[in-house]
């Protein structure tokens, strides 16, 4: 879960060759330069059999689902109640504690405002755990993606609670020696994997400080479902989310995984048609879980697009996707750090970690780094990565991120490396 067994052999050159063959967009020429795809960690690219998937709906099956009474909505149904199979097989889960989301950063929100309603006393008995009030503690930490910490701001902010961080120390590692989770705490929210640092957290130890106190665990999984085999009934997590667009399939598609009895617990978030079994004019009763957060039209050609995505994963084998890409990540840092004038950031962090790395350039801004590997063709993301505290915590507002995949390849490393260089010789900024 958290590290790859030894004995598990990375992909070949030869399978990435012909993994790369699936993607179409692979082929492209980016300034005159064959397309180096390095930023598969903001949005990954789709396989044919991802985007066949969603088409071959829209031109055979489009209706919509749980509603009509015919041929082509039931086979939708059917289709898209499959696809919600797919994606709990993927990560451990039972198909009852999957709900559909737009994305991620919906998941949370739906989470945050659901326990912001039972705080208001929506739910009744069985929601009672899940009130947060003055003296209760939100905990989150200082590498979360905004997505992971704004959501808990507010939630603190409307129901009175505190919201603590656990801090990093000066390598950017999380302190867990610091006292933060304590008899207070009702949640903590954690990001699997850093989407700066590209380090694999010790979620483990985490999620055990946090039950041991009775709190709920909130994991961001979305740097870690697409990169290595996820089991979140073995981690023992409460909820888990995750985004389509970063692990092969469409934008506009994520899940939230809720252990059952908390769902069943929760009160909605959103509210309207398909959420309901019984409406009057002034009450309503909701269906169970997972129905009850799906409210109006679904995702529904993104969600087997999704699935679809997730098959060509499973196909392919997590555990070595998983180790294919923890080489890239040592040939990154390796071949970052080696480079006159590199700031890594989390280079000195002594945990496993995924095919991810950000770094810095005193004298250079992100932005004039990634335009100078973009002019050789090589796609990369600058800025702060929605992580704007953990940019601040380590002294710099912006750095540079290469993130691979299965398809990335030894070579495109290289290129990348050998295009940093080439930008600090243009700047004249060795140390």
């Amino acid at each position: 879960m958290n590290t790859v067994p030894m004995d598990v052999a990375p992909l070949s050159e030869a399978e990435v060759r012909r993994i790369r063959e699936d993607f179409p967009i692979l082929n492209t020429e980016v300034n005159g330069h064959p397309l180096v795809y390095l930023d598969s960690g903001a949005t990954s690219q789709r396989p044919r059999a991802v985007l066949d998937a969603e088409r071959e709906f829209a031109t055979t099956l489009n209706s919509a689902v749980h509603r009509g009474a015919h041929t082509l909505a039931a086979e939708a149904t059917e289709a898209f109640e499959d696809a919600r199979s797919t994606i709990a097989r993927f990560i451990g889960a039972d198909d009852d504690e999957i709900v559909w989301t737009s994305n991620a950063t919906e998941a949370i929100n739906l989470v945050a405002y659901a326990l912001s309603n039972a705080s208001l006393g929506r739910g009744g008995a069985a929601a009672e755990r899940l009130r947060l009030g003055p003296g209760d503690e939100i905990v989150t930490t200082e590498m979360e993606h905004h997505a992971n910490l704004i959501p808990w701001q507010e939630l603190a902010a409307r129901t009175g609670a505190t919201l603590r961080v656990i801090p990093l120390d000066d390598n950017g590692a999380l302190r867990l020696d610091e006292p933060v989770i304590g008899p207070r705490t009702t949640l903590v929210a954690v990001t699997h994997v850093s989407n700066v640092l590209g380090v694999i957290n010790p979620i483990e130890q985490l999620i055990a400080l946090a039950h041991e106190v009775g709190a709920l665990v909130l994991l961001d999984a979305c740097q870690s479902a697409p990169h290595m085999p996820l089991d979140v009934h073995a981690l023992d997590v409460d909820f888990a989310v995750l985004s389509g667009h970063k692990m092969l399939g469409p934008t506009g598609i994520g899940a939230l995984y809720g252990r059952r009895e908390l769902l069943e617990a929760m009160p909605p978030f959103l509210t309207g048609g398909s959420m309901i079994t019984t409406v009057t004019t002034t009450t309503a009763e909701y269906l169970p879980p997972p129905q009850r957060f799906e409210a109006g039209t679904q995702r529904v050609s993104q969600a087997i697009a999704l699935a679809a995505a997730i098959d060509y994963l499973t196909a392919v084998g997590m555990p070595r996707i998983a180790a294919h890409e923890a080489l890239l990540g040592q040939r990154l840092l390796d071949g970052l750090t080696s480079i006159d004038g590199v700031r890594v950031l989390g280079a000195n962090i002594d945990l496993p970690r995924v095919g991810l790395a950000s770094f810095d350039v005193p004298g250079i801004h992100s932005h004039d780094v990634g335009q100078l590997l973009d002019d050789r063709g090589i796609a990369v993301r600058v800025g702060h990565h929605c992580a704007q505290p953990l940019h601040r915590r380590l002294g710099v507002t912006a750095s540079t991120r290469a993130s691979t995949y299965l398809y990335s390849t030894e070579a495109e490393v290289d290129a990348f490396v050998e295009g940093v260089s080439a930008t600090i010789d243009f700047f004249g900024v060795r140390s």
